[in-house]
């Protein structure tokens, strides 16, 4: 027997005219590139939207095309996010900060057949334009009075293909299932792979995004991304914030401390979600101008692992709540976060703060697993660690064109991390698996050693890795960036880690560098480091 309810498609379009018919005055405020700060409301961005989708018609855009952008977080990068997927296009968010030949690549084996690019992006597009055989035009995200000389063909102006539109358009109905977005992971060995959303899966993750366990977002909220909208999505908050009906403020291209600061300020921020690197600028400004945060409740971070002294300093100077959060480009990206659990009410300071390194738990919709090399299922007693494996509604089943696979028989994806997970069904990574340091037939953990550095006053920013030894294989190496104006030495970082670690844990030395190499999402390139370090030779003794 069926049940009796209605059959409505979970489908992106719904998500917007919801906010714009319910929370249709809530502003949405961008930083554009022009300079400029930009607001309007949800029901605008609905409006403008529905033009985008006829101007895509004009221009040739019909079901299961791709469409590409690279662009900041603005109020134009929104309105492509549902005038794309909801005119039954795919919107394919395309990371600018890979290089020139990466792009080239994502756009070939995507076959997109338009590219919108913000200002920045024009001359990036001019050196891959002759190599992209789709695409059949360009459109550059500005108005007439800002459009450049380029030598880009077939090339359009935002506002004026907008301009030209009545808006008076319906949204289509489809299945649910059909690809809405997609995105590229740098995670995986070789080229980078496809990961084609569904409707269903990103409104799933919406609806899973906001909730109180998970990022928490309320229509009283005002929550800023950070993290890039060409970055899984923004970890779906434009998305769950429009769900939510909360005020939506977009940073555009500028990062530093002082300008994600004067946006939290401005706009009364409430919540806010980025990686490490950006909360160590914002907390650097902070420290040198003597400055507070209002409003600001939450921060949540992932990307990568989010210290523990910066829990401290966040919530302790500033009265911020650190939310550590995990997921992956092939989750859409969400999966876990870390809000404690009834009958924690009463744990100390040192008991939380030592919780909140952990990656958190998932929410409903979320299965999560560690296994050893024989895929034998391990113990979840917060000891055992093996490599993580996760399965649900918004986890990728395939990469797209079936290029490699990460699943088992039974359908797990094999995650690349290695993770303990303890009784109360908190999760930690303790590495990438192919960043964690053998030595001498034991493990350990690199980002663990990372996040002890980094509690260090004197250090700005750490990374562990592994170089050869000829007794132990592999020993841990200690890459340190400095504070301003620190003048710490190795032999006083290596004394910090004493009663923190096992003695074997301990680094062997201590390297002392300008800036750290990070990928083009703000993670650790220890790739690079491996690299620079090959040869190095550690003290005997």
């Amino acid at each position: 027997m069926l049940g009796l309810m209605m059959d409505k498609p979970l489908l992106i379009s719904s998500v917007l005219n919801y906010a714009a018919k319910y929370h249709g005055g809530t502003e949405i405020v961008s930083r554009t590139v022009e300079g400029a700060i930009h607001r309007y409301n949800y029901a605008d961005a609905e409006a403008r939207s529905k033009k985008l989708a006829q101007a895509l018609q004009r221009l040739g855009i019909g079901d299961g095309d791709r469409v590409a952008t690279l662009a900041w977080n603005g109020f134009r990068h929104f309105e492509l996010y549902y005038g794309v997927s909801g005119m039954g296009a795919v919107c394919h968010m395309v990371n600018p900060r890979l290089f020139a030949g990466q792009i080239s690549y994502i756009l070939d084996n995507a076959e997109d057949k338009i590219v919108f690019a913000d200002l920045t992006f024009v001359e990036l597009l001019e050196q891959i334009a002759p190599d992209a055989a789709s695409v059949k035009a360009f459109v550059v995200m500005t108005d007439e009075a800002n459009m450049p000389d380029t030598s880009l063909p077939n090339v359009h102006c935002y506002e004026t293909l907008l301009a030209v539109e009545d808006g008076d358009y319906d949204w289509p109905q489809f299945d649910e299932n059909t690809a809405s977005s997609m995105c590229y992971s740098s995670g995986t060995t070789g080229n980078p792979k496809g990961v084609l959303y569904s409707h269903r899966s990103t409104v799933l993750h919406a609806w899973a995004a906001m909730t109180p366990d998970m990022l928490n977002i309320a229509a009283a909220d005002a929550i800023m991304p950070v993290v890039p909208m060409f970055h899984v999505n923004a970890w779906g908050i434009p998305y769950a914030a429009a769900m939510a009906g909360a005020k939506l403020v977009m940073p555009g291209a500028a990062m530093d401390g002082e300008s994600i600061h004067a946006m939290i300020e401005d706009e009364g921020v409430t919540i806010s979600a980025g990686v490490p690197t950006v909360w160590l600028g914002l907390l650097d400004y902070l420290e040198r101008t003597g400055k507070t945060v209002e409003k600001f409740k939450y921060c949540v971070i992932g990307g990568s692992a989010a210290p523990r002294a910066m829990s401290v300093e966040m919530e302790e100077k500033y009265g911020v709540h650190v939310l550590h959060a995990w997921g992956m480009t092939e989750m859409s990206p969400l999966g876990t976060v870390n809000w404690p659990k009834h009958g924690m009410e009463g744990e100390s300071d040192e008991d939380r703060y030592n919780r909140q390194v952990k990656q958190g738990r998932p929410c409903y919709g979320i299965d999560m697993k560690i296994v050893n090399d024989v895929n034998e299922s391990l113990p979840e007693d917060g000891e055992a660690f093996g490599e993580l494996k996760v399965r649900g509604p918004w986890v990728c089943s395939e990469y797209y064109r079936g290029e490699g696979d990460n699943h088992d028989a039974d359908g797990w994806f094999a995650t690349g991390d290695v993770a303990t997970i303890d009784s109360d069904g908190y999760m930690h990574v303790t590495d990438r698996s192919k960043d964690v340091i053998k030595s001498g037939g034991e493990w350990i953990s690199s980002i663990e050693l990372e996040n002890i550095a980094v509690g260090h006053p004197g250090v700005f920013e750490a990374a562990v890795i592994g170089v050869t030894h000829p007794k132990w294989d592999e020993r841990p190496l200690l890459v340190v960036v400095r504070n301003e104006d620190s003048e710490v030495t190795a032999e006083e970082l290596l004394t910090y880690y004493v009663g923190k670690v096992a003695k074997w844990w301990i680094p062997d030395d201590v390297a002392f560098v300008d800036e750290l190499p990070h990928t083009a999402t703000g993670k650790l390139l220890k790739m690079d480091l491996r690299n620079s370090f090959e040869g190095y030779e550690l003290p005997t003794g």
